[in-house]
């Protein structure tokens, strides 16, 4: 019996175009590297190592000083440097470390725990200043989630580290370690290690988009910044006043579930409310008249859900001004008039 064997065509034996394929590879990879390489030449004049000395009270009662550190951006010609709060809060000395091998001391103008920002400055003379380099500062309302992210800083110490990854999502909340909520956080796999606190997330054209933050202990690729906006609003607030004003009402309280009843009784557009533990003496929220087991559902008509959405309404144009405290007192809905004062933080 013969056997016949199909035959292929001759198109279809040649090898596939693999030259071709490959340097549409090269040619994108080398694009990428390209983007990374420009980034990282156009922001390295203006990141800077930050040395730090803290007072820490060990376990025998002493106090002992505490050497720690992370990194900053220089934002204005004349050495202004944006960084973590966490970085230089409380610190006893600051110096600062440029690429070229400048040191510099520095002092802290602002600092804002409750969004982990502050700004220090050089201690420069003055024929120095013109040496500086303003990082560009791009704008974080207009990210995407994938886009092109860039790291820089100086993890664990070795100065000026660059890594790459992509905006894993926009819009997260982040716990500052004062304990209020930080919003608008950028969520990037660009890798982050204790050191880059402070350095620049830049987009690939270069310009900052986030203030290296947080990372997640034992996670991979959870990395948070702070939105340049963010950032923006609260540097210029800390210049101008040394620190962020905010109000408050004078209470102590925590989240709690409303009965499915009183939600429906009342059309409430949540959930849960806020329950008033505890009212301090002569405080807005007593002149109010709100009690203790109060439950605050809304600030001005505004929804609160939660401890953070009373935190969220607190700001400082509520300073001095009457607003309306809507509160659930048993199953009795109140309008309660209260005149929330500025708050002194630590």
């Amino acid at each position: 019996m013969d056997l016949h064997f199909l035959s292929l065509p001759e198109t279809a034996r040649q090898a596939p175009p693999a030259v071709g394929f490959a340097g549409n590879d090269a040619a994108l990879l080398d694009a990428y590297s390209q983007a990374v390489i420009r980034a990282a030449e156009m922001i390295s004049p203006s990141v800077v190592k930050i040395d730090v000395a803290q007072a820490a009270r060990a376990r025998n009662g002493e106090t002992r000083e505490r050497q720690g550190g992370g990194s900053g951006i220089v934002f204005t010609p004349d050495g202004l440097i944006l960084t973590n709060s966490h970085v230089v809060h409380d610190a006893s000395r600051i110096e600062v470390s440029f690429p070229d091998g400048r040191h510099f001391h520095a002092h802290t103008l602002g600092d804002d725990p409750a969004s982990d920002l502050a700004v220090i400055r050089a201690d420069v003379p003055d024929h120095e200043i013109a040496s500086f380099v303003a990082a560009p500062l791009g704008d974080s309302q207009k990210l995407r989630v994938g886009q092109l992210a860039i790291a820089v800083g100086n993890p664990y110490g070795f100065q000026y580290t660059v890594t790459a990854g992509v905006v894993s999502a926009l819009g997260r909340s982040l716990r500052s370690y004062s304990g209020r909520l930080i919003d608008d956080v950028i969520q990037t796999d660009a890798s982050l290690n204790p050191g880059n606190s402070g350095g620049p997330l830049l987009s690939s054209d270069g310009r900052v988009i986030g203030v290296n933050t947080a990372t997640i202990m034992g996670a991979q690729g959870l990395c948070f910044a702070i939105g340049i906006n963010t950032a923006k609003f609260v540097a210029s607030r800390l210049l101008q006043n040394g620190r962020i004003r905010r109000s408050y009402i004078g209470v102590e309280a925590q989240t709690t579930p409303l009965h499915r009843r009183l939600v429906r009784f009342y059309d409430l557009p949540q959930d849960s409310g806020v329950v008033v533990t505890f009212v301090t003496e002569g405080s807005p929220a007593k002149k109010a008249g709100l009690r203790e087991g109060d439950i605050i559902t809304a600030l001005d008509s505004k929804p609160v859900a939660g401890v953070d959405d009373l935190h969220r309404l607190l700001t400082d144009a509520r300073v001095g001004v009457v607003s309306t405290l809507t509160v659930l007192r048993r199953t009795e809905k109140l309008e309660l008039r209260v005149v929330p004062q500025e708050a002194q933080e630590s």
